[in-house]
């Protein structure tokens, strides 16, 4: 409900037809991606007790999973280079950051996290699985998949880390240098009052970067590390990594970002008129 309430008054007002709302609607396709991806094994568990299921089912969700969170680490890059040439950059911002520039990197982030993820399946689709297979989470992530195979899947664990390091450590990695660059510029501004103000729009997006790499450290963490550590504190991290940041994405963007708060706003308010 909240990424669709952002979509919905990102589509609706004209005058949030920018870069950054553009983005941030792109962020909040990439979250309901991610809970769209997961709910149907989540629903089946937990609505009709199904505690199986198909092996090209789980690669399938397993890649769908994967592609909308580096989706989501591209777009939060794209963020971050954003709020950078608003606050350096002002007056070549529109020229910069067109429509068409805004629409090409997306689709390169789209484009380049189906392509980089095809061998996932296929290299695991030669494993041998020969005992019970019982995965760590509702839903099937490549790490919780290759540990059960009884054949060696060291190249599969060699390319699942080489893809993390190239897709979310370059992006952290260049929203880490951005920050930088920020806050550099902002420290050469001499009013003190507007030093806080163009700090003030790079708030929420600082929030969602900590809401999706943290949890997806701590999961990787657990993965790699979590050998003895009891079960529910996987089951835990597991629902942390997936379900926490497209909750909390919509509520910290309509809460930090004045522009979204007073347009809600204004649509209830013609709704409840409506209404009554």
């Amino acid at each position: 409900m909240g990424n669709s309430t952002i979509l919905i008054v990102i589509w609706v007002e004209l005058s949030l037809h920018e870069p950054m709302y553009f983005f941030l609607s792109m962020l909040a396709v990439s979250d309901l991606g991610l809970c769209a991806a997961t709910l149907p094994t989540m629903l089946k568990l937990f609505l009709f007790n199904t505690c199986e299921i198909h092996f090209d089912a789980c690669l399938a969700q397993m890649y769908f999973i994967h592609i909308f969170s580096m989706m989501e680490s591209g777009i939060l890059l794209s963020m971050a280079f954003d709020r950078y040439i608003a606050i350096s950059n002002l007056l070549r911002y529109t020229a910069i950051l067109n429509s068409s520039a805004t629409m090409k990197i997306s689709v390169e982030f789209a484009f380049w996290a189906i392509i980089i993820l095809i061998p996932a399946p296929v290299l695991i689709k030669q494993l041998k699985f020969c005992e019970a297979n019982v995965l760590s989470h509702s839903y099937c992530l490549h790490p919780d998949i290759i540990k059960l195979s009884c054949s060696d899947h060291h190249i599969n664990s060699f390319l699942g880390l080489i893809v993390i390091i190239i897709t979310f450590g370059v992006d952290f990695v260049l929203i880490l240098l951005s920050y930088v660059k920020i806050f550099t510029t902002v420290l050469g501004i001499a009013s003190q009052g507007e030093r806080v103000k163009a700090l003030n729009t790079c708030v929420s997006h600082i929030c969602a970067v900590l809401l999706v790499y943290v949890p997806m450290l701590g999961v990787s963490i657990i993965h790699h590390f979590g050998k003895y550590v009891p079960h529910v504190v996987h089951v835990i991290m597991g629902y942390v990594y997936l379900l926490v940041p497209p909750v909390l994405n919509p509520v910290v963007y309509c809460i930090k970002t004045h522009e979204i708060r007073t347009h809600l706003l204004d649509i209830f308010k013609k709704i409840s008129k409506n209404v009554y």
